[in-house]
């Protein structure tokens, strides 16, 4: 891959939709997402179950078609088999040979794909996989079986890497090197769209994050912007009809054990401290709360109506 011109844009995903059946019983899957992913960064695509993201990254690898709408892999119709050629990807686990050897099932698939086998050793080490790599890939542990999906997937040295849950069944110490895996490959110039529900890791390797609910992109920023867009104060004062009747603007979101909580930022806490102050009210304490992308997520993906 090392002959290929960098493009800035390395997944491109155009009013992309999906709807199943016909009629009266047709369901939307994916509506009119649009999204791009650039080379260099860790995109995280995140929903909760059903909101569309396996569709979506099916679409993006050409398995199913779209209903309407376009992907664009380097620039190139997805179903250009050197834009593809440049695509690594987890999905579903991967498929592998139970009564073969991780690594004779690494070389199987670098044999049907035309890919130098010298790569296989490389992408073992990698993915910390090396020393198990002659046992028989039904012994393995859940762990492991996504440490050789993310192998395979790195087999063709690809410059886009869709990996969907690649920290399923690890440990600590596993998910910790897995989130530096990502990071690296990231680091090397290669652009890794990453699925999972391991919301803290997810802030803590993404750069940007697209956020979809029931088959809709519903919010796309970088992370930091993100985590800014919905600060928390948490403030202890009395009295607490005084403070809340001063508070009103600020839109209180709630008084739980006699602490007051509002949207707002820490640069903000001296401007509300001397609003209280001169409504006669006394503040103990004001404290931002830490926000996490958690918190963020539930926020815009509960159901109101639930």
């Amino acid at each position: 891959m090392q002959n290929h011109r960098r493009e800035t844009v390395a997944l491109e995903l155009r009013d992309l939709s999906k709807t199943y059946g016909r009629g009266a019983k047709a369901k939307r899957a994916v509506s009119d997402v649009t999204l791009s992913v650039r080379c260099g960064e860790v995109y995280g695509f995140l929903g909760p179950n059903g909101a569309g993201k396996s569709t979506t990254i099916r679409m993006a690898l050409g398995l199913i078609r779209p209903t309407s709408g376009e992907v664009r892999l380097f620039g190139s119709q997805v179903t250009d088999r050197d834009a593809l050629g440049r695509v690594g990807s987890l999905v579903d686990g991967g498929t592998f040979y139970p009564f073969l050897s991780g690594r004779d099932n690494l070389r199987v698939l670098a044999r049907t794909r035309g890919i130098d086998g010298r790569r296989i050793e490389e992408v073992l080490e990698r993915v910390d996989l090396t020393r198990d790599a002659k046992r028989k890939f039904k012994g393995y542990s859940t762990g492991m079986k996504q440490r050789l999906g993310v192998a395979a997937a790195l087999l063709n040295d690809p410059d886009l890497v869709i990996l969907d849950e690649p920290a399923n069944g690890l440990d600590a110490a596993g998910i910790q090197d897995m989130r530096k895996l990502i990071r690296a490959l990231a680091d090397e110039g290669k652009a890794v769209f990453l699925c999972s529900h391991l919301l803290h890791e997810v802030q803590q390797v993404c750069d940007r994050l697209a956020i979809v609910s029931k088959g809709s992109l519903i919010r796309e920023a970088g992370t930091a912007e993100l985590l800014g867009t919905s600060l928390h104060l948490t403030i202890e004062a009395r009295p607490m009809d005084a403070a809340l009747k001063v508070l009103e603007a600020r839109r209180p979101i709630g008084a739980p054990s006699g602490h007051i909580t509002v949207e707002g930022t820490s640069e903000e806490a001296p401007a509300i401290v001397r609003e209280l102050v001169a409504a006669g009210v006394d503040v103990f304490r004001i404290a931002a709360e830490e926000q996490n992308l958690e918190k963020v997520f539930l926020e815009m993906t509960s159901d109101p109506d639930a």
